[in-house]
């Protein structure tokens, strides 16, 4: 957790490593979405942590035709994230290591609509739905 976002949003920073630097950054908006809906993270600078989206930890596999085409490339994922800074990267957040770069950026998570849209596809239950 990197702070505390607008309403329904998360700010958090994530690491990622690709041969090539721009690709880590998107990487890293991929991995931000994934963790938010799979993993959670924990809290840090006066902001809590958050569970999962998702209280089903096979989740993904079961239903993995809906995550493959929501994490492609341009996927909707995308429509979920966004880089909190204007686009630069701190001297101490873009790190070569060996071939790869290693990278780390602020993206802001929309968690509110990330969840409607979850829960529109069937995906994941509301939050009004009981356990």
């Amino acid at each position: 957790c990197a702070g505390v976002g607008t309403q329904g949003t998360y700010l958090i920073k994530v690491w990622s490593y690709s041969k090539k630097p721009t690709v880590a950054i998107e990487q890293a908006k991929k991995n931000a979405v994934h963790g938010v809906v799979f993993k959670g993270f924990a809290g840090s600078k006066g902001a809590p942590g958050q569970k999962p989206l998702a209280s089903n930890p096979n989740l993904e596999q079961e239903k993995q035709e809906f995550f493959t085409d929501f994490f492609a490339d341009n996927g909707k994922y995308m429509k979920f994230v966004f880089e909190s800074a204007d686009g630069s990267i701190a001297a101490g957040d873009r790190l070569k290591v060996g071939k790869e770069y290693k990278v780390g950026i602020v993206v802001s998570v929309n968690v509110s609509a990330l969840r409607a849209d979850l829960e529109q596809a069937g995906v994941i239950k509301g939050l009004g739905s009981g356990f």
